[in-house]
């Protein structure tokens, strides 16, 4: 398995992902197997979040009551979490984040998180109480690093205003198809083409600059939970011939070829899967170790329906 390097992150994390969102129907059994095929793969990285599965920390006490690791196992992993969202809001104050690592940490049975991330941006954000409840989770032992999740250069700017520990990652939406982070710099200027408009502020070009870390979630999805692009040939029939004619090339799933795209930029993102399918785990995964030509990486694109000028 591809590894990457997060900054002040000593630990090489896996390019690949496990994401936890979607573990309430398992047994205990099914997520320990889940795991287990993970790690067999060379994926030492678990993304949760407080809000996944329904109740607060319902889905890390399922994964806490189920897996266990010794000692020497919690080193060789990475367990990151996300903070923020709350029932119809948002939250940032100093008391939630430290209130809601508490919860997460008891959930999972650990002592510490390698990673957290602040949810969705909170439009009340206010700075300095997310200083003062980093500093005091760093102090503790608590939480090792911090990033963000879903936020713009501007509002990661706002932040670092207070907050003095670096923010080594940003989790945000993007597949193929779902790429306005990369498309927009490709027509940058080019007047009365929908592509052309910024949404996200040059999050990529950012991030590369500052070396905050990208991590892709919903790698297959067409847009925002519209259903998957993977098979659908009534909208996307040339991208799925592609990916078909790729798959065979390199002997992997269409799925693979799908992770080689966001693995194959040289920003080093790193693809949330959100599977509990060890049968799609393992065909997603195989991407991390395709290196698609830059020919191959830009065919995809404009088969997804990019402009390359």
């Amino acid at each position: 398995m591809k590894t990457t390097t997060l900054p002040t992150v000593p630990l090489p994390a896996s390019t690949i992902v496990l994401g936890l969102m979607r573990i309430m129907p398992l047994s205990d059994d099914e997520i320990r197997d889940l795991v287990t095929a993970s790690r067999d793969l060379g994926i030492n990285f678990f993304d949760h979040a407080d809000v996944y599965g329904g109740e607060p920390h319902a889905a890390e006490r399922r994964f806490g009551d189920a897996v266990t690791f010794s000692p020497s196992q919690r080193d060789e992993v990475l367990i990151q979490s996300k903070v923020g969202i709350r029932d119809g809001y948002w939250d940032f104050s100093t008391e939630h984040i430290l209130e809601s690592v508490d919860g997460s940490l008891a959930a999972l049975k650990t002592d510490h998180l390698d990673i957290l991330l602040l949810h969705r941006p909170d439009p009340l954000v206010e700075p300095d109480e997310v200083a003062a409840a980093f500093d005091q989770l760093e102090k503790s032992g608590k939480v090792r690093h911090f990033g963000v999740s879903n936020h713009t250069p501007l509002q990661v700017d706002l932040l670092k205003t207070s907050v003095t520990q670096p923010l080594v990652a940003n989790q945000v939406q993007l597949s193929i198809t779902h790429a306005p982070l990369i498309a927009q710099g490709v027509t940058a200027n080019m007047q009365a083409n929908d592509q052309a408009i910024g949404r996200d502020y040059g999050i990529l070009d950012y991030s590369r600059i500052h070396g905050m870390t990208l991590q892709a979630w919903s790698p297959f999805q067409k847009g925002f939970f519209d259903g998957v692009f993977l098979g659908d040939r009534e909208t996307y029939k040339e991208l799925n011939d592609v990916l078909d004619e790729l798959s065979a090339k390199y002997g992997v799933p269409p799925a693979a070829i799908a992770v080689a795209w966001i693995t194959r930029h040289p920003a080093e993102m790193q693809v949330v899967l959100g599977t509990t399918s060890i049968e799609h785990l393992r065909d997603s995964a195989a991407g991390a170790d395709v290196v698609l030509t830059r020919q191959e990486w830009s065919r995809l694109f404009t088969a997804a329906g990019y402009i390359l000028p």
